[in-house]
């Protein structure tokens, strides 16, 4: 018996900033989920950073994805807004990255679809990383952020009292997953402090 076909598609993008873990984490968890279909891309720096910060060799990664698209394939499926996505995530988002976007360069796929997912009106999460910020790095932000795109720093929450680095990195992608809409259990809602005394 054939299993039903995905009913939702997420686009995920691994680029050079630090925290590649976050697109690795992003990808096993959705990959876990039946109803999602996901379309990877990992930048030739993201391919780098996966090498320096994890474990995971790139063709492991590129397997918990159901489909890989070549960066430079301008031509892919993904780079046109008639074919139907829910969300595109780029985790982690390099300033390189968030500066093609935030000016429309679209010079790789991941600008690309990038450009797509605003111009079609569709859920786009930036992953950013890097501190501290300068200028072109705020303005940047802010322009994506006016385009309708979400500027989502992986910052650590504490609150949750995390007792080691995976947890704080589910936490966020629980948070990223939530935005998308899809239904989560790494980042429990925050039902307010207890015991809280004036």
């Amino acid at each position: 018996m054939n299993a039903a076909p995905a009913s939702r598609r997420v686009v995920v993008a691994i680029t050079g900033a630090t925290g590649a873990i976050y697109g690795v984490r992003l990808l096993q968890v959705l990959r876990s989920r039946p109803e999602v279909e996901t379309h990877l891309m990992i930048s030739s720096a993201g391919g780098l950073t996966l090498q320096q910060e994890t474990e995971w060799p790139r063709k492991e990664v590129e397997a918990l994805a159901h489909v890989v698209h070549n960066v430079r394939d301008v031509g892919a499926c993904i780079a046109s807004g008639s074919f139907a996505t829910d969300a595109m995530i780029v985790a982690p988002c390099s300033m390189k990255t968030l500066a093609a976007i935030a000016n429309g360069l679209s010079d790789n796929l991941i600008s690309r679809a990038a450009d797509v997912t605003l111009k079609e009106r569709r859920r786009l999460i930036l992953m950013v990383r890097e501190t501290p910020l300068n200028l072109a790095h705020l303005r940047n932000m802010t322009s994506v952020t006016e385009m309708g795109g979400i500027i989502f720093p992986p910052l650590p929450g504490f609150y949750q009292r995390p007792k080691n680095i995976a947890e704080m990195v589910d936490h966020t992608i629980g948070r990223v997953l939530s935005l998308v809409g899809i239904k989560q259990t790494l980042s429990p809602p925050w039902n307010g402090m207890s015991g809280g005394e004036e």
